[in-house]
C-alpha cells in the first residue's frame, strides 16, 4: 500500500478521524443513494475505525510505559538481563548469554539473532555501541542484531541501523516488551 494513500494515512490517525471520514462519507453518499447504499460505501472508513481503535486499546498509556521504564531504570544489571531474557523466551526464542558486544544470541527457526543491551540506562545512544554491534554480528556470522536503549537514539544512530539493518528497540517498545511479562 502507498503510505500517502487515504488508507494508509487513516491508519496511521486516531480512530475518530476514520469514524469522522465514515460520517462524512455516509452524510454526502446519501443524498444521491438510499441510506442502506451510503453506509455500505463507508463500510472500508468504518472498518479502519474499528481496527486502528482495537490498536489504540491494546497500546500501553503514557503514564504506563512511563512508570514501566522508571522500574526498569531502577533495576541493575543481572535484573534488567533477566527481564529480557524473560522477554524474549516469551516471544519464542531459545535464549543464550554471551559474551562481547552482545548480551544474548537468539534463535528461532534456524535464524540467529545478537542483542546488545548493556547500555541501555544511557540517556542518549550514538553511532559507536551500533557500530560494534554490527562487527559482532559479522564476527558470528548472525543474520540479525537488535540493539536496546530505553534513552534517546540519535538521528545518525538511526540512520546508520536503517543502514545496517539493525533493529532498535526503544523506550516505548521496550516497556511494552518488558511490561507484558512482568
Amino acid at each position: 500500500m502507498n503510505e500517502n494513500s487515504l488508507f494508509a494515512i487513516l491508519l496511521r490517525s486516531q480512530w475518530w478521524v476514520s469514524a469522522l471520514v465514515a460520517v462524512a462519507a455516509i452524510g454526502l453518499i446519501r443524498l444521491i443513494v438510499p441510506t442502506m447504499y451510503a453506509v455500505a460505501a463507508a463500510l472500508p472508513f468504518i472498518v479502519i475505525a474499528l481496527y486502528v481503535g482495537w490498536r489504540e486499546l491494546r497500546e500501553p498509556s503514557g503514564r504506563r510505559v512511563a512508570k514501566t521504564l522508571e522500574a526498569l531504570r531502577a533495576m541493575n544489571a543481572d535484573e534488567f538481563a533477566g527481564a529480557m531474557e524473560t522477554a524474549f523466551k516469551g516471544d519464542g526464542y531459545t535464549v543464550k548469554r554471551v559474551a562481547g558486544q552482545a548480551d544474548f544470541e537468539l534463535e528461532r527457526a534456524s535464524r540467529s539473532t545478537l542483542v546488545a543491551c548493556k547500555r541501555w540506562k544511557a540517556t542518549r545512544t550514538g553511532v559507536e555501541p551500533l557500530r560494534e554491534l554490527d562487527a559482532a554480528r559479522k564476527a558470528r556470522e548472525a543474520h540479525e542484531c537488535i540493539y536496546v536503549a530505553a534513552g534517546e537514539i540519535t538521528e545518525q544512530a538511526r540512520a546508520y541501523a536503517a543502514e545496517r539493518n539493525i533493529r532498535l528497540i526503544g523506550a516505548v517498545e521496550l516497556a511494552k516488551k518488558v511490561g507484558r511479562r512482568r
